[in-house]
């Protein structure tokens, strides 16, 4: 089915709305989920020395924008929840730009790493080639993103006030390697438990020096 523009505005400006009105029991739900895994995974792949420029895509109150700023990186957030953003800003002391994901403005050849950590799922899919160049694009070349998305059948639409995609790992290697990303690493989470236990898809992805 495809979206028409004002389709695809209602899915972002009704999203963000989902999350500006829950900040408070968001920040209480998540701010302890330890995502070091997910943090290691993108470090880990940079090459070069730290401390490394980094975008925090999707980078809700702060949690993991604190973590990278006292590891002693550069860290930006981008947010697109004004709430969350005003939240991240105070929580981690780092700059944080408020800008939808279907409506970025990213400087080019900036960042050694982008996190996505439980972001880019919210992008509908129709849209997601588009995005996903764009940050490619914000990448060095060479430069590493990592996303974590709440995997599936490759369904898409609303879930209790939220727009989603649930892409399982072919669908989503072939939108990565669309955008021109190459694979380094994909696991599932949480660690340690059986495969219908790990609702979620990590995956690392270098920008073609290019």
């Amino acid at each position: 089915m495809k979206l028409d523009p004002q389709d695809v505005e209602k899915i972002a400006v009704l999203t963000l709305e989902h999350y500006n009105q829950r900040v408070e029991d968001f920040w209480e739900g998540t701010r302890d989920h330890d995502v070091s895994q997910n943090i290691a995974a993108l470090l880990q792949h940079i090459a070069g020395e730290p401390p490394f420029t980094l975008l925090d895509f999707g980078c809700g109150p702060g949690r993991d924008l604190k973590v990278f700023a006292e590891l002693g990186h550069t860290a930006v957030g981008l947010e697109g929840a004004m709430r969350f953003a005003a939240m991240a800003r105070a929580h981690s002391g780092c700059e944080v730009w408020q800008q939808d994901f279907l409506k970025l403005d990213l400087p080019d050849n900036h960042f050694d790493g982008v996190f996505a950590n439980a972001a880019l799922f919210h992008v509908p899919s129709q849209e997601l080639p588009r995005v996903l160049l764009e940050l490619h694009a914000t990448l060095k070349p060479g430069g590493v993103l990592f996303s974590s998305n709440p995997r599936g059948h490759n369904e898409e639409g609303w879930n209790g006030g939220r727009y989603g995609a649930y892409y399982d790992l072919e669908t989503w290697r072939r939108y990565m390697s669309a955008a021109r990303f190459i694979e380094l690493a994909y696991y599932y989470r949480p660690a340690g438990l059986p495969r219908e236990r790990q609702p979620w898809l990590a995956s690392v992805w270098r920008r073609l020096a290019s």
